[in-house]
């Protein structure tokens, strides 16, 4: 009786932990997002202070430093719906940091009945808290765009780090030690991967998704006119070049040139490694949702330029991205269970 009732006891730890990961990582994913659609309606400076809003907690207590500051500058980036958008932004953040402090409590306090090591889930809480440094630093520097793109990728490796955790929580296919040999290939995958997302977040944050308005030509041509040492000069402010001068077009040309051309190389290496993973068993779903997103992405992408980057398409793409992060980990997870695999059964990674 005592060992059904600690079994018993065993198996509920492991379910609550097992939900607390797996909202902590929706909440992640959707954090993601919504700061995508901060960042597209102007709304990062919507409080110019942090953590409150000219001192207080909500923007309630802010109305009138924001009435007065919205009057002196109607068309500027303070308004009481873009303070209420960032501040409903930093309570996620800071819901999504109580959430990661109780994964690394459970996991220490119940790491033998969880029997796997507490400390992948310890990594995620100075990546959360550099984070949220990084948020601070967002408004403090003026939406400087070196420090809004290393939150966004900041974004995405929290999302990583917590899919990674999550599938451990997970009762896995076996996977047959062939595939193994691909893990590297996914590896390599991740990186070309994160890449897009730097030179995708390089580009919301200078805003030059609309530079090249035709496709597949970019102002009529296959090699327009571009600055890429304006265009990817890091340490400077928004709109502008180191010099101080205000960034001029063929800069940003360079930028969404750029990121436009490196995604059908993303396109094609993950597209067709996706083709050769998705013949063995238990790696069909994820592969053939890869498959699948990798086709959204172009299409969200392609969408963007011709209708002129519209905020939902353009938070979807970002969605996407953060989609194809979490196939790609989930799909090196599975792999490295492939080097491990027993000869029948299933069991948790």
């Amino acid at each position: 009786m005592d060992t059904q009732r600690l079994e018993e006891g065993t198996t509920r730890i492991r379910a609550r932990y097992a939900r607390l990961v797996a909202f902590t990582m929706f909440l992640t994913f959707d954090l993601i997002m919504f700061g995508a659609f901060v960042r597209l309606t102007d709304s990062g400076l919507g409080c110019p202070d942090w953590p409150g809003c000219y001192g207080n907690a909500s923007p309630i207590g802010a109305r009138h430093d924001i009435h007065a500051a919205a009057t002196a500058m109607p068309e500027g980036p303070v308004t009481l719906s873009k303070a209420w958008i960032e501040m409903i932004h930093r309570y996620a953040g800071t819901l999504l940091g109580m959430l990661i402090i109780g994964i690394v409590f459970m996991a220490w306090r119940h790491r033998k009945a969880l029997a796997q090591s507490p400390w992948l889930a310890t990594v995620i809480l100075p990546a959360v808290c550099l984070q949220g440094a990084f948020g601070a630093w967002t408004v403090t520097h003026q939406l400087m765009p070196a420090v809004v793109t290393a939150h966004l990728l900041g974004g995405i490796s929290l999302l990583a780090l917590l899919t990674w955790l999550s599938a451990r929580q997970t009762v896995l296919p076996d996977i047959v030690p062939e595939a193994g040999r691909w893990r590297k290939y996914v590896a390599v995958g991740l990186v070309l991967l994160y890449t897009q997302l730097a030179l995708g977040g390089w580009v919301s944050t200078n805003y030059a998704a609309l530079a090249c308005m035709d496709f597949p030509t970019c102002h009529g041509q296959w090699l327009p006119d571009m600055d890429f040492g304006g265009g990817y000069s890091i340490v400077r402010g928004l709109g502008e070049l180191p010099s101080g001068e205000i960034i001029s077009q063929s800069a940003l040309t360079a930028i969404h040139w750029t990121h436009r051309n490196f995604a059908f190389v993303v396109l094609i290496y993950l597209g067709g490694l996706a083709l050769r993973l998705r013949r063995y068993d238990g790696l069909q779903g994820p592969s053939r949702a890869l498959l699948a997103m990798l086709v959204v992405q172009l299409l969200t992408g392609l969408t963007s330029i011709f209708l002129q980057w519209p905020i939902v398409i353009a938070v979807l793409h970002n969605g996407g991205a953060a989609v194809l992060t979490i196939l790609c980990v989930t799909l090196l997870v599975r792999l490295g269970r492939a080097r491990h695999a027993p000869d029948g059964g299933a069991r948790a990674y």
